[in-house]
């Protein structure tokens, strides 16, 4: 079998419910005893969710009437593809450290012990 990925679909089902911000969750998963700030809120309908809690996504389904059906698409992985992380590294990165920069440690001299 080969491997799986997946499609986060909220934006759209979010949109069939006539939602069009995403602050329009706050209050909603609030009311579910969710607690999000409104960056979190916004990344997880922008952006594809790499965790998400089974509390968060039954508070979705909850708020939506939808099932899980609705929201993730599993799909074929494509062949070749970079993993995220790897994608927001960037060439010639190492470790995933901007422009391949690695920390290095500090000496100190002319310290008399």
């Amino acid at each position: 079998m080969g491997k799986l990925d997946y499609r986060w679909h909220l934006r759209r089902v979010m949109a069939e419910c006539g939602m069009f911000s995403t602050t329009d969750l706050l209050p909603l998963l609030t009311e579910r005893g969710i607690t999000l700030s409104t960056s979190q809120v916004y990344r997880l309908v922008v952006e594809r969710p790499e965790r998400l809690s089974l509390k968060i996504l039954m508070a979705l389904l909850d708020i939506l009437d939808c099932t899980m059906d609705d929201l993730i698409e599993p799909v074929a992985a494509e062949a070749g593809a970079r993993t995220p992380k790897a994608a927001q590294a960037g060439p010639g990165s190492m470790d995933g450290a901007p422009g391949g920069l690695r920390p290095r440690r500090a000496r100190i001299t002319g310290v008399d012990l």
